[in-house]
Formats: structure tokens, C-alpha cells, sequence
């Protein structure tokens, strides 16, 4: 163990924490999915132009999935140094990472520019927003939770999870009206990046608010008793193997069906069943509305019933309207379209809710930055960051008909199944040990079923 000189003696108000962490995480999510909306309706066009325009779709996509695959990398890298120096200072810098590398990709040169080259260049970028983004959601969280109050620690865990909801509201917002204001040539030829320049102003904002934010006491006190660790993911890992699969696989559905929702929904309404872009973008916008308005009513049940039971029922909604999700948009009834949306931002809230806490309170506050970054980072590549890849390539697999979404839709419920399992199994059926986590729930887990 090392000691760390503390960085302030004074302790930020749960309500000042909880809107830095939701405005900072809304910044972010706006800058990351920003990228995600491009993939799907732009950056085929502009920076893969010799493919047909299948292939350009999953050349686009692929370079979405190349900032997850830095995300861990990001989540390792603040995880380390926000448990041995501090919350607050990595998320100030992952702020600016995200902000510059998105305000970048809004003046890249296309192919027809620079030729090989762009490409190129889009991917360094992306892989600079994965970077930044996976220091991001699990510091957040674990702030949020080491300032609230007693009794309500699930209600203020869910606010930096409100902020992947909140950006997809900003980044397609903005696209739309973007878009509503330009003719379709002149955005599709530089229109489009009047909403990544645009992240410039958002990141200025968002350190405003962010240096006002001071560390929380958990962490000061380890900093008074020298109980930093020096290698806390080495510390983490302690939790057990065992844990750590499980919360891995429970973790994962969430997020698939978050990209599946966000940026697949984008191109398959588009390509296999021709809705407009503006009309996927406008029900994707209120299905996240109502996502984002329906977190912290979810926190709150899972502060008086316990977080494991609002996860579990959580998944197990998603495997529900996951299964039900492309038949309805099959229908091509723009009504019955609309209420699969916004069904989605029904579903999607429970298990996302809880999501972060579910993770954070595993691993001891000397290394729950580093645990929880490890395991977060992990389970986004493995559901997130594929998740629209994969979905395309099985679409791709058929004659590009909306009969051709089974396979997807399939694919997308065995995930939920495996994480509403290992959920089961991890909370009612794996025993615990004494000292595995700090438990600081108001409302203690369910007890095992015999």
C-alpha cells in the first residue's frame, strides 16, 4: 500500500455529485453515440465510398466497434490512477480527450480528400473516444455512489447511467435538426459535422461543472489510513473468478440491446424496411426520452427491494420485448413501429438503472474503480461493441428483406437469457463470502434460494 497526499479537505453535496456525473456522462455518451449515428447514416459514404453500399455499412460499424475495443484499454488506464490519485482528476481528463477527438472527426477529410488516408485517421480518432469513454461510466458511477446518502444509493448510482440515454437524445437531436435545416446534399456533405464541432462548446461546459466537484470521503479516508493500493486491479481480481464471469455475462445484455436499440434499429428501418432517416431518428429520441425520464424511478425501487431483484426483472423484460422488437418493426406500420420504440425505452431503464451499482459495489473501495472499469469495459465489447456488427452480418446473411431479421432477433435473446441467468446465479445461488465487497445497500440482497 502507498499513500497519497489527499486532494481536498472538503466533501461536494450528493446533489452538486450526481449532476456533475449526470452532465459529464450525458457529454460523453453525446460525443460516443454521435459517432454511432454517423456510422449508420454517413460514414459509409464519406469514408468508404469504393464499397457497395452493404459493405460500406459494415466497414462503418467496424470502426464503431474499434472504440470499444479501446475502451478497455481507457477503463484500465483511469481505473489505475482514479484508485491510486483520485476520481475527480481522471474524469476531468477523460472529458477532454473525448471532447478534442470528437471535435477533430468534425473536420477530418473525406475519401475523396485524402484518399486512404481518412479512414485511417477516423479510426485513430475512434479508438481516442474509446479510450476516453472507458474511464468514463465507471468512474462516474463509483463517485456517485461513494457520495450519496444513506438509503439511497441505487437513486443516486443511476444518475451518470441517465447520461447514455441523455446523449442519444443530444447526438440525434442534433443530427435531426441538423439535418431538418440542410438540404439531404449539403448534409450528407458537411453537414454532418456541425454536430461533432459542436462538442466543443458541451466539454467546456461540462469542466465548468466538473472541477466544482471535490472527492468523495470514502476516498479520503483511504487516503488518510495509506490504504491506496498500488496494484489495484491485481486487488481487484481477488474477488474471484467466479464473480467476476458472472457479473460479466450479467452485464451483457444490457449493453447489447442499448447498441441494438441506438445504431442497428438506425439501418435496419432505413435499408430493409424504408422508413426515413428522420423518422428513426425522431421515435429512437423519445424512446430514449422515456428511458432517460424512468431511471431514477428504478433507482428508487431498487433502494426499497434490493438492486439484484430490479436487475434480475430487468433482464428479463429485455428477453420479453426483445423477442417481440423485429417482429413489430416488421409490420412496417409506422404506428406499430413507433410503439416498438417506445418500448424499447420502457424495457431498457430497469437493468440500466441498477447496472453500475450492480458492478461497483463487488469490488472494495480501494480498487472499485479499477474493478468495476475492468468489467464494464469487458462486457461493452463483448455486448455493446459487437452488437451492431454482428447484428448487420446475420441480416446480411439473408436476401436483406425484413424477413431476414430472425436471425437477429434470435441472437439478441439468447444474450438476455445468459445474463438473466448468471444474474440468478450470481445473487441467489453462488454463496458469498465475508469482505468480498463493501455491502452498503439500504436494502439487503436477497437471501439464497434453496
Amino acid at each position: 500500500m502507498i499513500s497519497v497526499p489527499p486532494r481536498s479537505t472538503t466533501v461536494s453535496a450528493p446533489s452538486r455529485v450526481a449532476a456533475a456525473t449526470l452532465i459529464g456522462t450525458t457529454l460523453e455518451w453525446y460525443d460516443f453515440m454521435l459517432y454511432g449515428t454517423a456510422s449508420a447514416l454517413i460514414f459509409g459514404k464519406q469514408f468508404f465510398p469504393s464499397l457497395s453500399p452493404a459493405a460500406g455499412t459494415l466497414a462503418a460499424f467496424s470502426t464503431f466497434a474499434v472504440g470499444f475495443g479501446a475502451r478497455p484499454i481507457g477503463g484500465l488506464l483511469f481505473g489505475h490512477f482514479g484508485d491510486r490519485l483520485g476520481r475527480r482528476a481522471t474524469l476531468v481528463v477523460s472529458l477532454i480527450l473525448m471532447g478534442v477527438s470528437s471535435t477533430l472527426i468534425g473536420v477530418l477529410p473525406s475519401y475523396a480528400s485524402i484518399g486512404f488516408w481518412a479512414p485511417v485517421l477516423l479510426v485513430v480518432l475512434r479508438l481516442a473516444q474509446g479510450v476516453g469513454l472507458g474511464g468514463e461510466g465507471a468512474g462516474a458511477t463509483v463517485l456517485s455512489i461513494e457520495h450519496a446518502p444513506p438509503g439511497r444509493l441505487n437513486r443516486y448510482a443511476s444518475f451518470p447511467q441517465m447520461g447514455t440515454p441523455a446523449g442519444l437524445i443530444l447526438a440525434n437531436a442534433m443530427f435531426l435538426g441538423v439535418s431538418a435545416l440542410l438540404p439531404d446534399a449539403a448534409f450528407q456533405s458537411w453537414g454532418w459535422r456541425i454536430p461533432f464541432l459542436f462538442s466543443v462548446i458541451l466539454v467546456a461546459v461540462g469542466l465548468v461543472v466538473r472541477l466544482r466537484v471535490t472527492e468523495s470521503e470514502e476516498y479520503a479516508e483511504l487516503v488518510r489510513r495509506g490504504e491506496v493500493s498500488a496494484f489495484p486491479l491485481r486487488d481487484a481480481l481477488r474477488v474471484g473468478v467466479a464473480r467476476l464471469a458472472l457479473i460479466l455475462c450479467a452485464a451483457v445484455a444490457t449493453s447489447a440491446v442499448v447498441y441494438i436499440f441506438m445504431v442497428f434499429t438506425l439501418t435496419y428501418g432505413a435499408k430493409a424496411l424504408g422508413f426515413s432517416r428522420d423518422f428513426l431518428l425522431g421515435g429512437v429520441i423519445v424512446g430514449a426520452i422515456v428511458w432517460c425520464a424512468t431511471m431514477p424511478l428504478w433507482g428508487a425501487l431498487g433502494d426499497r427491494i434490493g438492486t439484484a431483484r430490479v436487475f434480475l426483472a430487468g433482464t428479463a423484460a429485455l428477453l420479453v420485448w426483445c423477442a417481440v422488437y423485429f417482429p413489430l418493426l416488421n409490420t412496417g406500420n409506422r404506428i406499430v413501429v413507433f410503439v416498438a420504440l417506445i418500448g424499447m425505452g420502457v424495457v431498457l431503464p430497469i437493468s440500466h438503472s441498477v447496472g453500475g451499482i450492480i458492478i461497483a459495489e463487488l469490488f472494495p473501495a480501494a480498487v472499485r474503480y479499477s474493478g468495476t472499469s475492468l468489467v464494464v469495459q469487458i462486457s461493452v465489447i463483448l455486448g455493446g461493441g459487437l452488437a451492431p456488427l454482428i447484428a448487420t452480418a446475420l441480416w446480411s446473411t439473408g436476401s436483406g428483406s425484413a424477413g431476414s431479421s430472425a436471425p437477429v432477433a434470435w441472437y439478441i435473446v439468447a444474450v438476455c437469457a445468459i445474463s438473466s441467468i448468471s444474474t440468478y446465479a450470481l445473487f441467489w445461488v453462488l454463496p458469498r463470502r465475508a469482505g468480498d465487497a463493501d455491502r452498503r445497500t439500504a436494502t439487503p440482497e436477497p437471501a439464497p434460494v434453496r
